[in-house]
């Protein structure tokens, strides 16, 4: 992977950058608002940005899978003897050559992917080198959480997820208030003060897709089959939950972020839904410092808004939207990442566009079986051959004391 390339895509990107800034600045010492002509260059250079970063992303991701792939070869280069074990898993075969195999036909259908473990409480965060994607082996499984993390601003921001066997309703407990102290004088009798605590039920929504692929390409071996079904389910799962995950409404559907946080900052009933800098500052700061120091403290927006959010400056004059130069980091808005998520709600009278706040409070819950079915009669007449995919999931904002907070539009 040429390493200059990446380079020199990322000077154009600053390039851009300092062009839109550069006009947006001339408007603002003139007083007045982007000619049409300008306007128009003003959006070219934002989908020229656009452009700029899924190239660089495409190629990071390259050079990643060359990375992986010269570690794996170097691991098997140093290997001597295989162990018993090793032995015994090659007699058995892989999950990698049974689920080709099933692909095939060969081996019955249907095929199960678990993780290992029982329950497991983490936050998905591997989708570059630095945030961990290095120390977690490549399968089938990682592939297909991978595609639904990058369709899905919730799963990128950080949440807790939860890893289970099975999925029958998995209690946990949700904080709506928190314990307060005050002075006490001498002698006198200290108030109590408890924690309020609700609880939310998580359980296993199932989340299904049939997709069918030629006999063709399944028997074609130059064919990366194994990526390509990762990549499709994976971004039809992630679309569908990643809906529910935003706007959910908590029943019979997961609970969205949006429909348990509070409302930080409504807009002026001087404009339609739209927010200023200004109501983005109201918002950083109604959410409380524990939250919003925590390293999965974020900013989610729908991505027709981040045109409008690039224009914005400080009162120091400064743009509060900062890009990123750095391979693999992320763009900011006041020193916090910048997330995109197509289901967070546009500008609109009475509508929560903006979410900020403390994502790992959210919790996903996925049950960790990924059931996968074939049938060769389902579509006989075109050679097609039927796959079908299960995800079972659920989540919630299991702190509604203000860890994360929305801009609303004014209601008029």
């Amino acid at each position: 992977m040429s390493v200059a390339l990446i380079k020199r895509l990322f000077e154009e990107r600053s390039n851009l950058v300092n062009e839109a800034r550069t006009m947006t600045d001339l408007a603002e010492t003139e007083k007045r608002e982007l000619s049409g002509e300008e306007e128009t260059r003003y959006q070219t250079l934002n989908e020229e940005l656009d452009k700029r970063d899924a190239r660089i992303k495409t190629l990071l991701d390259a050079e990643q899978r060359e990375a992986d792939a010269a570690e794996a070869r170097s691991r098997f280069e140093k290997i001597d003897r295989p162990s018993d074990d090793e032995r015994r898993k090659d007699e058995k075969g892989s999950v990698a050559s049974e689920l080709r195999s099933f692909l095939k036909g060969e081996k019955g259908r249907s095929f199960e992917l678990r993780a290992e473990g029982g329950i497991d409480f983490r936050a998905l965060s591997r989708l570059s080198a630095a945030a961990g994607q290095n120390t977690v082996q490549t399968s089938f499984l990682d592939k297909l959480f991978a595609h639904l993390i990058e369709v899905s601003g919730v799963m990128q921001a950080g949440p807790t997820v939860l890893m289970t066997d099975s999925g029958e309703d998995l209690q946990v407990p949700k904080t709506t208030a928190h314990s307060t102290a005050v002075i006490v004088a001498e002698g006198g009798t200290i108030p109590t003060s408890e924690p309020t605590f609700g609880q939310a039920t998580l359980k296993a929504y199932k989340y299904g897709l049939l997709m069918q692929v030629s006999r063709e390409l399944i028997d074609d071996t130059s064919v990366d089959i194994e990526s390509y079904l990762a990549m499709q389910a994976g971004r039809a799962a992630g679309n569908a939950f990643g809906s529910h995950a935003i706007t959910g409404t908590g029943t019979s559907q997961p609970a969205g972020v949006i429909t348990g946080a509070t409302v930080g900052k409504t807009g002026s009933t001087t404009v339609v839904g739209a927010f200023s800098a200004d109501d983005l500052v109201d918002l950083y700061f109604s959410v409380i410092a524990p939250y919003r120091n925590s390293s999965s403290c974020g900013w989610l927006f729908k991505d027709s808004s981040l045109a409008t959010v690039r224009k914005f400056k400080g009162s120091d004059g400064q743009y509060i939207w900062q890009p990123a130069y750095a391979a693999g980091a992320a763009d900011t808005i006041l020193g916090k990442p910048v997330y995109t998520d197509p289901f967070v709600p546009a500008t609109a009278l009475n509508a929560k566009s903006v979410v900020f706040g403390d994502f790992s409070q959210y919790v996903a819950r996925m049950v960790n079986g990924l059931r996968f079915e074939r049938s060769d009669e389902y579509a006989f007449n075109a050679d097609l051959v039927t796959y079908r995919c299960l995800l079972r999931a659920d989540g919630v904002l299991v702190d509604q004391t203000g860890a994360v907070k929305v801009f609303q539009g004014a209601a008029s």
